[in-house]
């Protein structure tokens, strides 16, 4: 019974500190520079979700989602969208 509480509780407390943290983040891996929150809220203005937002955005340089960007292009060794990529974007939990 006791192992179950303690279960149940390491359950709980590492879903609370999921929950409190945020959503996790787009980081360079040779840089560290942060390329955005990695969720799908749209009105989030630092998602990769929000097609208006600096890192959303289709025409921004920081961008995942700017196909002729360094972060977005599928021919780019630091993008997300290229299979063969060299220093893909890293997810990282945010702490913040």
């Amino acid at each position: 019974m006791q192992s179950t509480l303690f279960l149940a509780g390491l359950i709980l407390a590492q879903t609370l500190d999921m929950a409190i943290a945020g959503p996790p983040i787009l980081v360079d891996r040779q840089t560290g520079e942060y390329l955005g929150n990695l969720s799908t809220n749209q009105f989030d203005p630092n998602s990769t979700s929000n097609p208006y937002g600096k890192y959303g955005s289709k025409y921004s340089p920081d961008s995942i989602n700017n196909e002729y960007g360094k972060y977005g292009s599928p021919y780019s060794p630091d993008s997300a969208n290229n299979p063969y990529a060299t220093n893909s974007p890293a997810i990282q939990q945010n702490r913040d």
